[in-house]
């Protein structure tokens, strides 16, 4: 006897699990918390060992929903695929598409950054990348595709966005090749290939009564430690900032000099 959905809404749970079946191997199974669950029960091969399979949760799939899926698992079955297999293998599918990837990378990346960092970064890819990927294997993706992607980013005018994005998406990759889900890195081929940056150089400050504002705000910056330590070591020795990593010596000079007693030249 087929269910009805007036049958369906009049199933009550009971001490232990029960099934009423609606044909063709679907059967509703309600648990004693009264969760009301769709089954499908075959055989793969045909005469082979009994499968189950899980068609979804009563109401969120009503009686028709899960009478349409049985008629697709059915079909699968009829052409020689199973089922099961099937799904198993679109959910792996699933799980090496770009986004799913990139969503995988900043989940790991993310805390380490601070969150207006992390934000921007998933805002970025989400608005230029992801709707352009839709779907896509992340090691079917080729050079010519992800450039195609920079240059939409390119044709806005914003060509420093592109090569940051360039950047984003070559550790993403790098993190596909490191967990076997690619094995080419499409935007480490893309060097070169898109429109140069220019950079600005700032002139440097002489002005005694420019380089006391300067000291001043560089004293009462209230950021990270790190960067406190930073801004005051580069400040006091007047030193560039590759000289700066090369002769710190490391965490520690950093650190000492956030004790060094501020250099306040006089104001305006």
């Amino acid at each position: 006897m087929m269910l009805t959905d007036i049958q369906i809404r009049a199933m009550k749970a009971r001490s232990k699990p029960y099934r009423l079946f609606d044909g063709g191997g679907l059967y509703l199974e309600v648990s004693p918390t009264g969760g009301k669950y769709w089954r499908l029960k075959y055989r793969f091969p045909k005469g082979g060992t009994e499968k189950r399979l899980s068609l979804g949760v009563y109401p969120t799939v009503s009686l028709k929903e899960a009478r349409e899926k049985r008629a697709a698992a059915k079909g699968q079955i009829t052409a020689g695929v199973d089922p099961s297999a099937a799904r198993k293998a679109k959910k792996a599918a699933d799980q090496e598409t770009v986004e799913a990837i990139a969503h995988e990378w900043l989940s790991k990346q993310s805390p380490l950054w601070g969150p207006g960092y992390a934000h921007k970064v998933n805002v970025l890819l989400g608005q230029d990348v992801f709707p352009w990927v839709v779907g896509r294997r992340i090691g079917e993706v080729s050079a010519p595709e992800l450039l195609s992607v920079l240059r939409r980013v390119e044709a806005k005018g914003h060509v420093p966005v592109a090569h940051r994005l360039r950047s984003v998406l070559g550790q993403i990759w790098r993190y596909a090749i490191a967990t076997g889900r690619a094995e080419r890195n499409p935007a480490k081929d893309l060097e070169g290939a898109l429109a140069p940056m220019k950079t600005k150089h700032y002139a440097a400050i002489t002005d005694p009564k420019d380089v006391g504002a300067l000291m001043r705000a560089i004293d009462g910056y209230q950021g990270s430690f790190v960067v406190q330590c930073a801004l005051k070591l580069a400040a006091y020795t007047f030193v560039r900032p590759g000289e700066l990593r090369g002769r710190s010596g490391g965490r520690c000079s950093l650190v000492a000099a956030a004790w060094w007693p501020p250099l306040l030249l006089p104001g305006p």
